[in-house]
């Protein structure tokens, strides 16, 4: 008796567990399973997709975005149409089988800067280094197509390259990459946190730059250091009360951002007008683009996402967006980062939205998750 007890226990133990849905990208869904699916604007996102689908050149991708290319403009109920027509839209799930995960903000900032060092603009923008060296696994290793190795040459070997803390305590590092100055080292370590923005000069002309590369280290929130170091709680963790305590305790400055040991470099973007460009290689459109985790979200794939801002009413946000960048801390199955794009409004959504949120990905019909 105690025998067949145990036996269906253990029946009973292997039913849960081939219950729980596995982590990803999981089966087709009715589109009714989307919050507002109907009213969202989805012409507003269709110049957004068509960029997408410049660099969408493998099938069924390749198939789907000749027969958006020969659609020319299209209104909201049209756009609609055509994403209903020739997509399938399947639900994101985390490790735990949850549909829900953190859904946070970025933006473009605008600093203060210099093409001259001076008193005022001490803290340069470096270029990609010439002895940063990046290896593509994927060329070796077709598995690995989204992975890619950063470091140095020691003689014959690769090592890893300058952390945060080698590269901020010896300048000669890095001497001669300088694109420019700003005159904040809390504004320059924000700039990279968001990977590009706009500097202002002398003149009143602004130039922008943009994400060139990193170091190879993993990214590290500051946030969560100033947690660990009880400076902070958790709750009141923002970009504005981060960039506060910062301000506030200058003499502790380099030894927190060290805490974080990615390092971004810059290049000077074509045009003034133009906005940041994502991992998708693509100009990003505000409130429409956001950062994945392109392991699990291809990139270029438009997504629904059901969210809330961070207003005091938690207002619904449920809109179609483009995965279109990726970023250092943007890692996990249920995780995105909303581009808000530029000025006061911009910042104010980025820098404090952490909600929860969940994820639809479309996926054109007759897509397989093992491309």
């Amino acid at each position: 008796m105690r025998g067949f007890r145990s036996i269906l226990l253990l029946l009973t133990l292997l039913a849960s567990a081939c219950a729980t849905r596995p982590p990803g990208i999981g089966d087709p869904v009715d589109w009714s399973s989307l919050d507002d699916w109907e009213s969202d604007a989805h012409g507003e996102v269709w110049h957004g997709f068509l960029k997408s689908c410049e660099k969408l050149r493998r099938a069924p991708w390749r198939d789907v975005c000749e027969l958006a290319r020969n659609r020319g403009d299209l209104s909201d109920i049209e756009a609609r149409e055509f994403f209903e027509t020739h997509f399938e839209v399947r639900p994101v799930y985390a490790e735990d089988g949850e549909t829900e995960g953190l859904i946070t903000g970025y933006y473009e900032p605008l600093l203060q800067g210099s093409f001259e060092p001076s008193n005022e603009f001490r803290y340069p923008l470096y270029g990609v280094p010439d002895d940063l060296l990046i290896v593509d696994l994927g060329h070796i290793y077709p598995q690995l197509k989204s992975m890619r190795l950063r470091g140095k040459l020691v003689g014959n070997r690769v090592v890893p390259y300058y952390d945060r803390a080698q590269l901020t305590d010896d300048p000669n590092l890095l001497r001669g990459t300088e694109i420019l100055w700003v005159n904040s080292l809390v504004d320059k370590f924000f700039l990279q946190v968001q990977g590009s923005g706009r500097v202002q000069l002398g003149d009143g002309s602004i130039v922008a730059v943009g994400y060139a590369g990193q170091n190879g280290h993993p990214y590290q929130s500051i946030g969560r250091v100033l947690i660990g170091m009880g400076e902070l709680e958790r709750e009141e963790v923002t970009l504005f009360t981060i960039k506060d305590w910062l301000r506030a305790n200058p003499d502790r400055l380099h030894e927190v951002l060290a805490k974080n040991p990615s390092y971004i470099f810059f290049e000077l973007r074509d045009g003034e007008a133009a906005g940041p460009i994502g991992s998708l290689n693509v100009e990003l459109t505000p409130a429409r683009s956001i950062a994945v985790d392109r392991r699990v979200i291809p990139l270029g794939a438009p997504v629904w996402l059901q969210t809330t801002l961070p207003d005091e009413a938690e207002s619904p946000f449920a809109r179609l967006m483009l995965a279109q960048d990726t970023g250092g801390a943007i890692k996990g199955h249920v995780r995105a980062d909303v581009f808000w794009g530029q000025g006061e409004s911009a910042e104010k959504l980025a820098g404090l939205m952490k909600q929860q949120g969940r994820l639809f990905v479309l996926l054109p019909r007759g897509y397989s998750l093992k491309e």
